[in-house]
Order: C-alpha cells, then structure tokens, then sequence
C-alpha cells in the first residue's frame, strides 16, 4: 500500500542547486517509491547556523518533495539519511552548513515520537523556507497536530526567502 509522505531538502555547500537536483534524482530512486511533485527552488538566509569563524554562512536552497512509498517511516527515515550520507553530509554541530539535509516533514497523518523519529517534524510549522515549498505543492495540506499549513505563513517567516524558480521538469 502506497502512504503519502513529504520531505524537505536544504544545502548550502558544493553547488547547493546541483545538491537538489541530485537529492530529487535519488527520492525518484528509492525503491518502492514513486516522486509525485517537487516544488521550486528557495534561497533562504541561515537560521541558527553559528559563525565558528570569519567566514560566513552561505545561504541555503530549499525545497520540498511529495513522495508516494511503501516504506515504513522508519525505513524511509534511514534511506533519506542514506542519501544525505551519500552526498558526503558531515555534522560536525548542530545546524552545521550541510552538503544535503533530508528531513521527513509528513508521513500521512501519522504521529510518531520516538528516540529516532519525530512526525510531523518538529519546527515545520516555524519554518518558512518548509512552510512556502511545501504549501506551493500542497495548499490545502493540514498538519497533524498543528493543522492547514496556510495558518503559518506569515511576513515574518517569509522574510529573507526568495523563490528562484521552477524546478526543471525531468521525467521520473
């Protein structure tokens, strides 16, 4: 059976575009899962990235992905964690600059609270560079827990984000 499930994409280190690009390639990819809907490309100014020296934090790219599978939470969780890995993710601290992050947003309406795993994700609905993505694919979409994403959205956490474009429509 095929569940619903949403992720969000971010990098801001080697070709953070080309990182997306890949990452949608490698959610196409997984098995037993199919890509519905990618939304366009976000540049977002860092959020709680600390400067640990001279030089600055690059800004992210951002986006999200609609994805149909029938991999388990977890199963899916340890293939987005594979596919970071893959890129060559480090996490040197907590909100390091990042060659890929792969975070599973939604899993159907399912609510889960484990050492592991936390759905829906904690901070999405603080989030505008998830927030704005994510309602670009999925408008009507409700959170578990929280509900309609629209009810986020805000000037405040739109600020610094800026719409690039249309992702490239490729066949999967």
């Amino acid at each position: 059976m095929m569940h619903e499930a949403f992720v969000a994409l971010g990098s801001n280190l080697q070709n953070p575009v080309q990182q997306l690009q890949r990452a949608f390639i490698a959610l196409a990819n997984l098995p037993k899962t199919k890509l519905v809907q990618k939304s366009s490309l976000y540049k977002t100014a860092p959020i709680d990235c600390p400067e640990l020296s001279a030089t600055p934090v690059p800004d992210f790219i951002n986006a999200v992905a609609e994805i149909q599978t029938e991999l388990s939470p977890e199963e899916l969780l340890m293939a987005l964690h594979r596919i970071e890995d893959a890129a060559g993710r480090e996490r040197p601290y907590i909100n390091a600059p990042r060659v890929l992050d792969c975070d599973l947003l939604l899993y159907e309406d399912r609510i889960i609270n484990t050492d592991t795993l936390t759905l829906p994700h904690p901070r999405m609905h603080t989030r505008g560079f998830v927030l704005l993505p994510l309602f670009e694919i999925a408008p009507q979409l409700s959170m578990p827990i929280h509900g309609k994403i629209a009810a986020f959205i805000s000037a405040e956490l739109s600020k610094d984000i800026t719409k690039l474009s249309q992702t490239p429509h490729e066949h999967f």
